[in-house]
């Protein structure tokens, strides 16, 4: 089975009008590498509604809402499934997080790492293609505000600062899948690398019984490391998005993922260069994507990986 990864996926603010006003936020070559492979996942950093308030948090900055026509946007380039576990799913509140999940589910998108209660919010989402089964779980470390309860709609919220909890294990002990997918929204944005207790909850990620996990909240993508037999992908970068460019960490720049996956797990993992240009996503020119080749290869480095370039590919080693 062949996998492709996508990372935060923003589709409110100017990218909603860039939407509405009927263009797509991703050039026709991007749909056509997602359109390669045989599942596409990406980490959907919005709420897609016409409804709800925002969220009532003075300190909270930034506030995303995408219309509905987005989740039509997804299924059209392919994507298969999305985690709903990070900081911005209830930013126009539950009824907006409920709109969320009708429309994903009217454009056959399935979802994790958010839901209708705690029980939803937790089960893994089960795919099947190319004779494989996979499951794909979602969680966040942020915000703790946005957890969901028993009789209360929310995220998959786990305090990773204190260990991967019990139900996470039990979450993945229950999948009938060959394959297991965790995508934890964890860690601060803007670092360069994992931070202590990102790699900390990677290693009980694949004690638990992830073959493959992929990361984001850091809006730059990281390297890549294996932990036993299991794949970590600490950060697979943004994916689409209208935010300003930092200067030094150039989220501008990232990546789209595919990861090789049978009944043993990861066999391979390979990227393609990405450009975010405001509200739309290019393959990489010759110098952005020679500028991400050398950040990936200092990323990996650390972790004992190795990147090599074939054609427009950076296959990981």
């Amino acid at each position: 089975m062949r996998l492709a990864l996508a990372g935060d996926t923003m589709l409110g603010r100017k990218v909603a009008e860039h939407i509405t006003a009927g263009r797509k936020p991703w050039s026709d070559a991007v749909a056509a590498l997602v359109g390669d492979a045989d599942l596409a996942l990406c980490n959907l950093e919005c709420c897609i509604s016409e409804r709800g308030e925002r969220w009532p948090d003075p300190g909270k900055p930034f506030f995303f809402r995408a219309p509905p026509v987005a989740a039509e946007l997804l299924a059209e380039l392919g994507i298969d499934a999305v985690t709903l576990a990070n900081n911005h799913a209830l930013d126009y509140g539950r009824l907006a997080l409920r709109d969320t999940l009708d429309h994903l589910d009217a454009a056959g998108i399935a979802h994790t790492g958010a839901g209708s209660d705690v029980a939803a919010a937790r089960r893994p989402a089960l795919l099947e293609a190319a004779g494989l089964r996979l499951a794909v779980a979602g969680l966040s470390d942020h915000p703790a505000e946005y957890a969901a309860a028993q009789d209360t709609p929310g995220i998959a919220y786990a305090n990773l600062a204190s260990g991967v909890p019990v139900w996470v294990g039990s979450a993945l002990g229950s999948c009938a899948a060959d394959v297991v997918v965790v995508t934890p929204h964890w860690g601060p944005n803007m670092v360069a690398a994992p931070v202590p207790h990102v790699r900390a909850a990677a290693q009980q990620l694949a004690a638990a019984g992830a073959h493959l996990v992929a990361g984001h909240s850091a809006h730059c993508f990281h390297g890549v490391a294996r932990s036993g037999p299991t794949t970590v992908c600490y950060d697979l970068g943004d994916f689409v998005d209208d935010y300003a460019v930092h200067p030094e960490r150039r989220n501008d720049l990232g990546l789209l993922w595919f990861v090789e996956v049978d009944e043993r797990g990861v066999t391979g993992v390979e990227a393609v260069p990405l450009h975010l240009d405001y509200c739309v996503t290019r393959v990489a020119g010759a110098d952005d994507a020679a500028t991400i080749e050398r950040r990936l290869r200092a990323a990996c480095a650390p972790l004992g990986t190795g990147v090599r370039r074939t054609g427009d590919r950076l296959v990981l080693e």
